[in-house]
Formats: C-alpha cells, sequence, structure tokens
C-alpha cells in the first residue's frame, strides 16, 4: 500500500499522461481552482448532493461527460496517445450489441404488452445516453496522470460519498416521507414532470414507502433514486470507505469518526430491508478475508473478525435483529422476481443472440394477465422484465452476445489485475466481484455502473503506478530525482 500511495503523490507525470489546459480566470476559474485540474471528475462526485437536490441526479453524468471528452479531445489534438483500458474492445461490442438493438423494439415478445417503435425508442435511448457518458468517464479518468489526481484522492471521493450515502439513509429511515420540489422540476411543463420515468430523475425524496413487513414503511433511497440502487452503491462504496481511512496513514480521531460512522450505517442498512444489500455485504466479507488469508495478514483478519462479532452482539442486543427476522418471514417479492425471471429467460431463448434491444412489460401479473398496472395498485402488474436484476435485462435485452461482452470486460480486468494485494486492489476487485453477485437482483445503470467503473480505473491505474515507481529511485542528496 505504500507503494502504491508513494507513487499517486510524487511520480510526476509522465509521456503521454493527460494534462489539463491552464485554467480560465473569473469566477468558473475560481471554482476550477478549488476542485483541481481534473475538476470535471472532482465536481461530478464531490458535488453530487448538490446534483441531486437540484434535480440533475444521474443526468449530471452526461452532463460531465462534455467537459470530461472536450479534455480528451484537446489531449488527443496535442499529439498524446489517449489510453484505453483492458479489454476495452470487449465493451465497445457490448455498446455496438446495444446500438444494434435498435432494430428490433418494434418485437413484440411472448406475454409482453405489444408497442410500436416510437413508444419504446425512449428507454433504450436514454440508456445507450448513459452508457455513452460512463464510457467517456472511464476512459478519461483512466487518462488523468497521478499528477492531475492521485489514487488518493479518488478513493477518498468515494470514500466521501458513502458518507453521503450512510446520511441519505439515515434521512430516509428517520423522515422516510421527506421529500421537495427541485429547482430542474420547477422548469418543467406540468405535462413532462408528472410523468412517472422523468419524476424519478428530477424529483429528490429520501425513501420508497413500500409494504413488505406490515404496514407501509419507508426504505432509504437518498440520494440515489431508488431503495435497491442504495443498497448497492452501499456496498460498493464502503470498500473505499474502508482504504481511504485504514489504507492511508491517518489521525486517531478521523479513524474513530469513521469507525462511528460505520457503526451507524448498520441502521440504514437493516430497516432498508434489503435482502440483496445484506447478502452482498456477507459475500464481501467472504472475499476479503480469503484474500487476507491467502496474504497471510493475521492482523486483518483478527479485525475484521472482531467487526463481525460486534456485529452480531449489536444485532441480537437491539431492536435491528428483530427488523431483520420479520424481513427474512415475509418474502412479498420473491414471487414477483421468479415471474420476472421466468420471462427473460423465456425472451432469451426466443432472441439468445442480440436479444430484444430493450426492456418490455409483462401482460398482467403473476395471478393473470388482466391484471395491470392503476393509479390505485401501481405494482399490480405490468412488470418490467429485466427490472429485477441486471443478468436478467442483459440476457433479455442484448442476447449472448451483450451478456458475455459486458461481463467479460470486468472479468477479464479482475484476471489481468489478480496479483495486485494492495488496499486499492483488493477493494476494487471487492466491489467488481461484488457486482457479478448484485447483477442477480439489482440493476446497474447509472450510478452502480459508475462506480464499478472507477473500481477498475483504479486496478488499471494502480497497475501503471506501480511500474513507475518502480523505475524512479528516491530523492538524491540535491533534491532531484534519479530515473534508472
Amino acid at each position: 500500500m505504500t507503494v502504491v500511495a508513494r507513487a499517486a503523490v510524487r511520480t510526476p507525470a509522465q509521456p503521454g499522461d493527460a494534462v489539463p489546459p491552464p485554467l480560465a480566470a473569473g469566477p468558473a476559474g475560481r471554482v476550477r481552482r478549488l476542485l483541481g485540474p481534473a475538476w470535471p471528475l472532482t465536481a461530478l462526485l464531490a458535488l453530487y448532493p448538490l446534483w441531486w437536490a437540484l434535480g440533475l441526479g444521474v443526468l449530471i453524468f452526461p452532463i460531465m461527460a462534455v467537459p470530461m471528452a472536450w479534455q480528451l479531445f484537446r489531449r488527443h489534438a496535442s499529439g498524446m496517445p489517449v489510453r484505453l483500458p483492458p479489454a476495452f474492445w470487449l465493451w465497445l461490442v457490448f455498446c455496438g450489441v446495444a446500438v444494434a438493438g435498435f432494430a428490433v423494439l418494434d418485437v413484440d415478445p411472448a406475454g409482453t404488452v405489444p408497442a410500436s417503435f416510437g413508444e419504446r425508442i425512449t428507454a433504450p435511448t436514454y440508456k445507450l445516453g448513459q452508457y455513452a457518458a460512463l464510457t467517456v468517464l472511464l476512459v478519461y479518468a483512466g487518462n488523468l496522470s497521478p499528477a492531475v489526481l492521485s489514487q488518493r484522492r479518488l478513493v477518498n471521493l468515494l470514500g466521501w460519498l458513502f458518507a453521503v450515502t450512510v446520511a441519505g439513509g439515515l434521512l430516509g429511515t428517520f423522515a422516510g416521507h421527506f421529500e421537495f420540489t427541485s429547482p430542474v422540476e420547477m422548469l418543467l411543463p406540468d405535462g413532462v414532470r408528472g410523468k412517472g420515468f422523468v419524476k424519478s430523475l428530477v424529483h429528490p425524496y429520501a425513501a420508497q414507502i413500500m409494504e413488505l413487513v406490515g404496514d407501509p414503511a419507508p426504505r432509504p433511497a437518498a440520494p440515489w433514486g431508488y431503495t435497491n440502487t442504495w443498497g448497492n452503491n452501499f456496498c460498493l462504496l464502503v470498500v473505499w470507505f474502508a482504504v481511504a481511512v485504514f489504507g492511508y496513514p491517518t489521525r486517531t480521531r478521523d479513524r474513530v469518526l469513521a469507525i462511528g460512522l460505520l457503526a451507524v450505517s448498520v441502521v440504514p442498512v437493516v430497516h432498508s430491508l434489503n435482502r440483496g444489500l445484506w447478502i452482498g455485504l456477507g459475500a464481501a466479507a467472504v472475499y476479503v478475508a480469503v484474500r487476507q488469508a491467502l496474504a497471510g495478514r493475521v492482523r486483518a483478519l483478527a479485525a475484521l473478525g472482531v467487526v463481525l462479532a460486534g456485529l452480531a452482539v449489536a444485532l441480537v442486543a437491539t431492536p435491528l435483529g428483530g427488523v431483520i427476522e420479520r424481513r427474512l418471514d415475509n418474502g412479498k417479492s420473491n414471487g414477483v422476481r421468479m415471474f420476472l425471471t421466468e420471462h427473460a429467460v423465456a425472451g432469451f431463448q426466443e432472441s439468445p443472440v442480440l436479444g430484444f434491444g430493450s426492456t418490455r412489460n409483462t401482460q398482467g401479473g403473476r395471478q393473470s394477465i388482466a391484471v395491470g398496472e392503476s393509479a390505485a395498485c401501481e405494482r399490480c402488474g405490468n412488470f418490467t422484465v429485466g427490472g429485477n436484476g441486471q443478468l436478467w435485462q442483459l440476457l433479455f435485452a442484448h442476447g449472448a452476445a451483450g451478456t458475455l461482452a459486458y461481463f467479460g470486460f470486468f472479468g477479464y480486468g479482475l484476471w489481468r489485475f489478480r496479483r495486485d494485494r494492495s488496499a486499492i486492489g483488493l477493494a476494487a476487485s471487492a466491489a467488481i466481484v461484488g457486482s457479478f453477485l448484485a447483477a442477480l437482483w439489482y440493476n446497474s445503470l447509472v450510478t452502480p455502473l459508475a462506480f464499478t467503473f472507477l473500481g477498475y480505473v483504479l486496478l488499471w491505474r494502480n497497475s501503471r503506478f506501480q511500474i513507475v515507481s518502480r523505475s524512479v529511485e528516491p530523492l538524491g542528496h540535491n533534491g532531484h530525482q534519479r530515473r534508472s
């Protein structure tokens, strides 16, 4: 870990590394100087609570992709190469399959609601736009030199978003009905902002109110829009919070506060009633334990054991354990998930290579095709095929070609960097492995995929920075670095 931190901070920019143009004067220039030369990425992550409150939310990703793409263009125009992540061609194959899927949007798979091409074009266009924006994010972040954005700073930004996730979870737990009209929402025409899809993008709310264990109760969602996305992001970000606090030299006071935040985070984690989150955290703990055992890090294993023991005691000694027990006894969503999984598999068998280009709505519900969504019962039918997990969405919407390319890209990264035993390497691989497991019940677009990409970037940059650090000797007596 020490080698990685030193390389990220002290290594000078290398030939071909991205160096942004000088920052402009005036208020905009002052803001950019405050955020640093990598201001599009820093502003995206550090100011996400602001974007959420303004009603931008995930819309900020395509917005910030514009200056990121411009900096990449300036880099290319200046003669510096734009590096691409390992196996990037696999990701391009996935994007190509997604584009090809537009040709079959007018096809009506068995058991789905018939619709025209025009009626279906909105969702896949939005998704393709977000995939394109996140692709720019991936390439941009990977091409920033350590002098522009160090590994530690990027880790800290992701750790900060974990703290934001916990704060949003507490808000959703104790003020579940909190919501407000955002500035962006106010600017939209009534006929537009009233649509469910648009409202989910621009209307900030603390929680989703659902009836899972009796009476309707709030399940934390802020600032990520959906409670399942909140749980997915919690799993993806907690590893970076741990690296930010324990992987670098940190003041004792800050570590105590961090431990307190982790302890408090148990409350929204439990009240989210999110079994996928619970499974994901358990799987992450097992993965980390196995990697630490293989590396012979007994102290790390002991610390992990203490944390797990403390968590077990807390669940037994507080009402939180009862909440978990009631949730496990009430599997109301199991039937819907199985119903959608069966439709996804059937659709994959009907179009196994390229899929159907996007999701579809089922005819009716589990009991009858006559049951449908209505104002009085929004969750009674017309479920979204592929809405119950990234794996099922990929199989149905993009077939075997898209599914293999999508998971193949991340899988190759895991294999390529499997020998990275640093704290960053462990956290990134744990996040990517966790995203594979979460694909069984969570959808990844937008923010979960963005954080998975940034984990991939940290792995990729870690490898490059370690190679650089081995070619640079310590400072000489005259203060200049000597190259080997």
